[in-house]
């Protein structure tokens, strides 16, 4: 290795004391000079009337597409990056984009219109009122119908902030001028699907005279049989030890730094925890699943003297596991009717039959831990919410 060094060296050496004075140590073999760094950096170059109308039209798509506020082309981050990417552009002002908005608004306003005089078969409406985080009020129309080429298409005709009482006229009334502005005929709408609210059923009668056929909403339905199941006195006694469980993990930060812990040292995945919604059922499924899937863990963090002294009360009971296991088993076939009801590329309704065999099919299994609890949902060895036909409301 030292006498490869050393040939090396020798031949540089040789090498340097045959340049010419004044020559480079290196030079492209084709002639061309060496490029310098600084050509490298990014110079403010013109920005054309084409390529700035290219630019501002992709802003405009990103805030539409993601629902981002106009005054963000104001913020001062948001306006370096515009510039970084391209220093030549001057950003419009946030008048200018709002300007733009509403023409975007009446074209594709116009072109729903267009697409909805052009097709020859009938048009189904969904309403769904509901209630913002900020409990702000809002009625949400979609109109459904089925193309020339037989694929299911939807526009949302409007989201709208209710700012008067909610009555059943009202809302029939908001229904029926949002069909107004959009030029549809009433004869050309055959059905109005909406939720199982006193109001919005009451708005659905109203709508009887036009000869639209009135459909509560299966997936709302099946939430209401799911409640109704879900308020057998000791399920809903795990539930809430359950849910308890759950918070307690949320809110202390040594806890859910020791279930991670425990999680490692098991070799379970490290899934957090998950906490239930009251208005949407399935989520009391998935902290029930994730539950039982982190046992151990919780019960092994909840038992270690070093960080949670104490906290053994908040573990289930061994009757509470087996409930749950067994409950988690059957709301699985109630998940999978949920997750296609609620498909928006397909008709689900003409399902509706099968759907529900499909459902007192799953649940008619013996139940060891429910059946012939006083008050219990499940009786007769299969749910007799289900038996009953409520599901098809």
């Amino acid at each position: 290795m030292e006498l490869a060094f050393h040939s090396s060296t020798t031949a540089t050496h040789e090498h340097l004391k045959r340049r010419p004075p004044g020559a480079t140590t290196s030079s492209p073999a084709d002639g061309t000079k060496q490029r310098r760094v600084d050509e490298f950096v990014l110079k403010r170059r013109s920005c054309v009337p084409q390529m700035a109308g290219v630019l501002t039209e992709s802003i405009l798509n990103m805030l539409v597409n993601d629902m981002r506020p106009l005054s963000m082309v104001e913020d001062e981050g948001f306006m370096q990056m515009v510039n970084t990417f391209h220093p030549g552009y001057t950003l419009p002002s946030r008048t200018h984009f709002t300007k733009l908005m509403e023409q975007k608004y009446e074209t594709s306003l116009a072109k729903v219109k267009d697409a909805l005089k052009a097709t020859e078969n009938k048009i189904a409406l969904t309403t769904d009122a509901w209630t913002s985080v900020a409990t702000e009020a809002y009625l949400g129309i979609t109109c459904h119908f089925i193309s020339d080429g037989w694929e299911l298409t939807s526009f949302c005709l409007t989201t709208m902030a209710l700012e008067e009482r909610h009555t059943g006229p009202n809302i029939a009334a908001w229904v029926e001028q949002a069909v107004e502005r959009f030029e549809i005929p009433t004869s050309k709408i055959v059905a109005v699907v909406h939720d199982n609210g006193s109001n919005v059923v009451l708005a659905a009668n109203f709508h009887e005279k036009n000869g639209w056929v009135s459909v509560c909403c299966a997936g709302h339905t099946l939430q209401l049989v799911i409640n109704h199941a879900l308020k057998n006195p000791q399920i809903s006694k795990a539930l809430g030890a359950s849910r308890s469980l759950v918070e307690h993990f949320e809110r202390s930060e040594l806890a859910a730094s020791d279930l991670k812990l425990k999680q490692k040292q098991m070799g379970t995945p490290e899934h957090k925890l998950v906490q239930d919604v009251s208005t949407r059922w399935n989520s009391t499924y998935h902290m029930i699943s994730r539950l039982l899937e982190q046992r151990w863990p919780v019960t092994a963090a909840l038992s270690d003297p070093a960080t949670q002294r104490g906290k053994q009360y908040l573990d289930l009971k061994s009757d509470q596991q087996t409930l749950l296991q067994e409950l988690a088993q059957d709301l699985q076939a109630f998940e999978c009717a949920t997750v296609y009801l609620s498909g928006e590329s397909y008709v689900t309704v003409s399902a509706l039959p099968r759907l529900v065999k499909g459902l007192l099919k799953s649940t008619h299994t013996s139940y060891e831990t429910c059946a012939g609890l006083p008050g219990s949902c499940f009786k007769g060895n299969h749910c007799t919410v289900v038996r009953r036909g409520h599901l098809h409301r």
